[in-house]
């Protein structure tokens, strides 16, 4: 099994380390499509997995969720840090939403909000609990939140499609996040669709996480992005820089990087490749 560049306490006293540094943004990638980021001493969380929630659930069916890489850090220690202010899910796979992650980061984290599409909002209610509808977020395709120095917009994503519910709002988003000096897009679950580019072209996006894992009928479950249209997208809506996510968890959905490097590379798009618990000092980018 991959062993991340940091994980168990070390993880937690990067973190903690950063908290000091209220000038400079910083990173970690999670695994899956999970990141943290910090940044005057606070940060918020996108979409984490942080559980074997998955793993236990398929273990006994045709289509088992085998690890291919340990956790980088249990949810609980993370909540006991207080830094988080904002969570977010990007629709309702469990890899996205995730009980077992998520009330242990809300119970450490009582400041804290966490941003779902407004679709969506009775099936997290059933799964997290009644107490935490309080504390959501709720958003639709073009809409947005502001959270002290942050504003957060709506943007649809394709998983495969663009699903809506009876009151057209869309159950599939991805965020774009706006400081005063960093704006980043993470996408969740997507597929190129018409309106993406066209959407997220008037931000000036620093910086893309976007799956690779790709779109194969044979896995049995909704595709993605693979490698070639992430660097692709990235260079469409004109990133700074793109850094890929959503593979090296699971055995049966996961893609080699090779193919998203040499897209980049090839068409001239600057990209951060990190590894399950790894760090990036956004300053340096």
């Amino acid at each position: 099994m991959i062993r991340p560049i940091l994980n168990g306490q070390d993880f937690l006293n990067d973190v903690a380390l950063c908290r000091s540094d209220v000038a400079d943004f910083h990173l970690w990638w999670l695994g899956q499509s999970g990141f943290l980021v910090a940044q005057g001493g606070r940060a918020i969380v996108l979409d984490p997995y942080l559980s074997d929630s998955l793993t236990k659930k398929y273990a006994q069916t045709d289509k088992p969720h085998v690890r291919l890489t340990e956790r980088v850090v249990d949810p609980a220690a993370l909540g006991a840090l207080g830094v988080l202010d904002v969570i977010t899910s990007s629709h309702n796979h469990t890899d996205h939403l995730d009980a077992e992650t998520l009330l242990p980061l809300l119970e450490g984290n009582p400041q804290a909000h966490l941003v779902i599409p407004a679709a969506n909002r009775d099936f997290v209610v059933e799964r997290l609990g009644s107490p935490l509808a309080s504390r959501l977020i709720e958003l639709d395709h073009g809409t947005s939140t502001t959270l002290g120095n942050l504003k957060v917009d709506a943007v649809a994503s394709a998983h495969p499609t663009i699903e809506r519910d009876v009151n057209g709002q869309c159950r599939y988003l991805g965020y774009v996040l706006r400081w005063p000096s960093l704006t980043l897009y993470h996408s969740g679950d997507t597929l190129w669709h018409d309106a993406l580019v066209p959407s997220l072209k008037p931000f000036t996006i620093d910086i893309a996480l976007l799956p690779i894992n790709g779109d194969r009928p044979d896995r049995r479950v909704a595709g993605n992005l693979d490698g070639r249209q992430a660097a692709k997208l990235a260079k469409a809506i004109g990133a700074r820089i793109v850094i890929p996510c959503h593979f090296d968890l699971f055995e049966f959905n996961t893609a080699t990087p090779d193919e998203f490097i040499a897209e980049c590379r090839h068409i001239g798009q600057k990209f951060e490749l990190l590894q399950n618990g790894q760090p990036l000092d956004l300053s340096s980018i």
